[in-house]
């Protein structure tokens, strides 16, 4: 892959260790700059946000970006879609992260960053992770949908009245889970998709498959491997969805039991252009473990 043929590849604060729960807690997490540095000399084209603020903020971002030769991939964020007063609460957070796009924007030359939007789920559904797929009787009630409807397209709205194309996350222990809740999304609004290949397995669907299906609707990859074991383990001792980074069920590329060489060939030989971030969430405890990290993550 290369941005010869259109795909420009990114890597994640969360390949690292860092994220929300380690950002500014954890004094093992490397720094900023640290990462950024990591990232450029692992060969990558870009980078995703991470927690806003922690790779640097405005302009200072972009210089940093800029001088080590990368874009800015995209950000995630989680909305209870359903709950009208919920969204309106995170709004301004999605208007942090937007802004940090507009001040990025002059310092790169890689397609834009997508909003990385999700669902945040609920204490029953983090507590059974993967049960979109086993027990679709889980997920929102037709009302609950009709909401989520409108909270999503408040959130679209707002991302496209500020110029960025956002784009639908997976994500295991939400009510966007199964392939079944992902084409429901898809069907009630006209988001398009980052085909999140390690949520989606644990959610029970199939990459490849999904992406013959709705290619014209990928408009983002978050390319992942799966340690299928370390999952089933999970679920079958009641484990909550936590316990998938704890127990590191994302192994390195190509060690799990995801056909990463065939999802690949398959998205060169498409039509698709655009970011493919590839990520490893991990909640690493020991030193050792984050400067490991570094070594894992060279392309």
């Amino acid at each position: 892959m290369s941005k010869e043929n259109g795909i420009y590849v990114a890597n994640a604060p969360v390949s690292y260790g860092a994220f929300e729960v380690t950002v500014g807690i954890d004094p093992n997490v490397p720094d900023g700059i640290e990462l950024l540095d990591a990232v450029a000399a692992g060969g990558y084209d870009g980078i995703d946000l991470g927690p806003v603020g922690y790779l640097g903020s405005g302009a200072e971002l972009g210089r940093r970006l800029a001088e080590r030769g990368l874009g800015l991939a995209g950000a995630y964020i989680e909305f209870t879609f359903h709950d009208s007063e919920r969204v309106t609460t995170l709004m301004p957070e999605l208007d942090a992260m937007l802004d940090t796009f507009d001040a990025v924007a002059p310092f790169t030359d890689t397609p834009a960053p997508r909003p990385t939007i999700a669902d945040a789920g609920s204490d029953a559904r983090h507590s059974a992770p993967g049960s979109g797929a086993r027990n679709p009787d889980s997920g929102l009630t037709n009302e609950q949908w009709d909401k989520f409807t409108i909270g999503m397209n408040r959130v679209l709205e707002r991302c496209r009245e500020r110029g960025y194309e956002p784009t639908l996350h997976c994500e295991t222990g939400s009510f966007i889970e199964s392939t079944a809740e992902i084409e429901k999304v898809l069907e009630l609004t006209d988001i398009d998709v980052c085909l999140e290949t390690g949520h989606q397995l644990l959610g029970g669907g199939d990459p490849l498959d999904f992406f013959r299906k709705w290619t014209p609707r990928v408009n983002h990859v978050h390319l992942k491997d799966v340690t299928t074991s370390v999952f089933d383990d999970i679920v079958r001792m009641s484990q909550p969805s936590s316990a998938i980074w704890a127990n590191e069920a994302f192994p390195r590329l190509g060690e799990g039991n995801f056909d990463v060489a065939g999802f690949v060939g398959m998205l060169i030989a498409s039509d698709f252009q655009g970011w493919l971030v590839v990520e490893q969430d991990i909640f690493p405890t020991t030193v050792e473990r984050f400067a490991q990290a570094i070594d894992d993550q060279r392309i």
